[in-house]
């Protein structure tokens, strides 16, 4: 199968069971909400040594937030419920707190499932907080230097999918790099997705396992140009010399889908022989994303 002039290789992303969380944040103006979720985000790549996967999933404009001011989304993936409630609290207390103006919203209100923010958060007021009930949901105000924090009571959780993927091999660093920034540029409006490595963008894909033993995850070898022909099979395609691998969290199927079926035709050139994607032959994950038969589908 091809596009235009690159190869869709015959191969499936694996992807698998993460619990997510939306927090809906809004700032006085778009310096301090870009500093805010750039902040939240931080160190949130990877569940295999990030406390969680986070990024920001879209911007809303003034007329679309709770409190009329420019907004941002973002969420955060994790293994579990327990361990997702301990890495958005700790990213509300350290990273929105902190940051001048924020206040923050749960964005999955419909979620039976919940884990505490405002209530984790507001004991930093020493008995100054006072609790608020706004709509249906509670609340807490907390007074602090250039006014108030006012942040939702609790955040729901839900059920999301974490580890949808697609690599793309190009002729140079170049091509390589350009063509995986138009694939996250094509992501970047669509609901119900992030991307939550640097830039949307991972260089160092990894396999299960090591030699070592030490590590729960090391580097895919089959994917490293610097080791063609000399670590055994490689899955390079002959005329790639440098590889990126996208991946991508959503909240169900039909969006990762969606996301990589936007990601790869958006990377797809002429400077791009292949794309393929990482898989640990179905033993990781039970989500399963056919290359060629979600883009014939699309």
């Amino acid at each position: 199968m091809l596009i235009g002039d690159t190869l869709i290789v015959d191969t499936f992303a694996e992807a698998f069971r993460l619990r997510f969380a939306r927090l809906l944040v809004t700032a006085h103006d778009d310096h301090w909400l870009a500093a805010a979720v750039d902040s939240t985000c931080g160190y949130g790549t990877s569940v295999i040594g990030c406390d969680a996967e986070a990024g920001l999933e879209r911007r809303l404009p003034a007329e679309s937030t709770p409190d009329g001011r420019p907004g941002a989304l973002v969420m955060f993936f994790a293994f579990s419920a327990e361990s997702l409630a301990s890495a958005v609290a700790n990213r509300v207390a350290q990273c929105l707190l902190t940051c001048p103006t924020t206040a923050v919203f749960d964005g999955l209100a419909a979620a039976s499932d919940r884990i505490p923010i405002g209530s984790h958060v507001r004991f930093f007021g020493d008995g100054h907080e006072k609790a608020k009930i706004v709509g249906g949901s509670r609340f807490w105000r907390i007074p602090v230097m250039d006014g108030e924090f006012l942040v939702e009571e609790s955040a729901g959780v839900a059920k999301g999918i974490g580890g949808g993927n697609f690599i793309v091999q190009g002729r140079s660093l170049e091509a390589t790099l350009a063509a995986a920034r138009r694939a996250v540029a094509a992501l970047a409006p669509l609901s119900g997705v992030i991307t939550p490595f640097p830039g949307g963008v991972v260089r160092s894909g990894s396999k299960v396992g090591s030699r070592s033993g030490a590590l729960k995850a090391s580097t895919n070898e089959a994917f490293c140009p610097g080791l063609a022909g000399r670590a055994g099979t490689t899955s390079l395609h002959p005329e790639a010399s440098s590889c990126v691998e996208i991946v991508i969290d959503g909240v169900d199927e039909n969006a990762v889908t969606t996301a990589m079926v936007a990601g790869i035709r958006a990377a797809a050139g002429p400077d791009v022989p292949a794309i393929s994607a990482g898989n640990y032959g179905g033993k990781l994950g039970k989500f399963q994303f056919a290359l060629r038969q979600i883009l014939q589908a699309s």
